[in-house]
């Protein structure tokens, strides 16, 4: 089967930082696609170039050809995975334009994936009292893991403790995706199992001590 993960990117800059995370955990995703046997399909969505037809959504509520597109790459895809800089310690104006002019019941249930950039990590509480909330609200299910990378973190290896989350994230991303995968794909990078990947009922545990 193949499983479409819609990518989107807020980066401004070319090259940007945040376009580099988003490529990266996409490639960690249908790398983990692939370990349970399935196929990945990436279809990104960059902010940059749709900036003035969001702007102008906004205020005639119509949708440009390309905007319209976009949305519907996201509405129909069968998860999200979304990145964006942190600017004023919270989301861009461009992130937070785009999910406004989505229906509010376009992401409901949808497996979810969210990640950050900034300068520094300073900013990296940016996904929990900023983007969590926010697909929260749009009632996502967005993975427990999310990834946050500041400027440093891009020189690490892929033993790096950056790579380690893209790893977690993404196996947690596809394990909403593929449950009957999930003991498989809870291995981390490494090749070990999560050791809490078969613990025994508590009621089991009553029943044995009577």
């Amino acid at each position: 089967m193949t499983f479409t993960v819609a990518v989107v990117s807020a980066g401004l800059s070319q090259p940007s930082s945040t376009r580099l995370l988003a490529d990266r955990l996409s490639a960690a995703v249908v790398d983990r696609l692939r370990s349970a046997g399935q196929d990945g399909l990436v279809e990104v969505v960059e902010l940059r170039p749709l900036a003035h037809a969001l702007a102008d959504n906004l205020v005639t509520g119509f949708p440009n050809p390309e905007l319209e597109a976009a949305v519907s790459t996201v509405v129909d895809a069968d998860a999200l995975l979304t990145v964006t800089p942190v600017f004023t310690a919270s989301y861009s104006g461009l992130f937070k334009m785009f999910f406004d002019v989505l229906d509010k019941d376009a992401l409901v249930g949808k497996p979810t994936l969210i990640g950050a950039t900034a300068g520094t990590a300073r900013h990296s509480l940016v996904l929990e009292h900023a983007l969590r909330p926010l697909f929260s609200y749009l009632r996502a299910v967005v993975v427990p893991t999310a990834v946050f990378a500041a400027t440093e973190d891009f020189g690490d290896t892929t033993a790096s403790p950056l790579a380690a989350r893209i790893d977690r994230a993404a196996g947690e991303l596809v394990d909403l995706l593929v449950p009957r995968a999930g003991g498989a794909l809870r291995r981390t990078s490494s090749g070990k199992s999560d050791p809490f990947e078969d613990v025994v009922p508590f009621e089991e545990l009553l029943r044995g001590g009577q």
